[in-house]
């Protein structure tokens, strides 16, 4: 977390694919990409259709997520792919959705496996 921290309080900013690689929203890199310039995600009420768009700490994501839309801040950004625990502290979720990990989550949305691919 505090190379996370460190990161944020610089103030720099992420590629958008990077970010979601980063914070195992998205398995791959390439996944990540291909998500982007779909067209389905949006950064602070925007469209984003492009996998190079800026990510600061502070901005909230759209994001399609297992037939759900999810709406997360991004609370710290992160230097590394790390840990899921790691990742976890790098964002909340802001939507009223139960967290993720829950049981009444997983048994109701069948939150199992990886994201479909778009």
């Amino acid at each position: 977390m505090a190379a996370a921290a460190q990161g944020a309080a610089a103030g720099g900013g992420i590629r958008i694919d990077k970010l979601l690689w980063f914070l195992r929203l998205a398995a791959t890199r390439g996944f990540a990409q291909e998500w982007a310039i779909a067209g389905h995600i949006r950064l602070n009420g925007r469209r984003i259709e492009r996998a190079s768009a800026t990510v600061r700490a502070g901005d909230v994501l759209v994001l399609p997520i297992r037939g759900m839309v999810r709406v997360i801040e991004v609370i710290a950004i992160p230097l590394r792919r790390g840990p899921a625990p790691e990742a976890l502290a790098c964002y909340r979720y802001v939507d009223s959705n139960a967290q993720p990990g829950s049981e009444e989550l997983d048994d109701e949305a069948g939150l199992t496996g990886a994201p479909p691919r778009l």
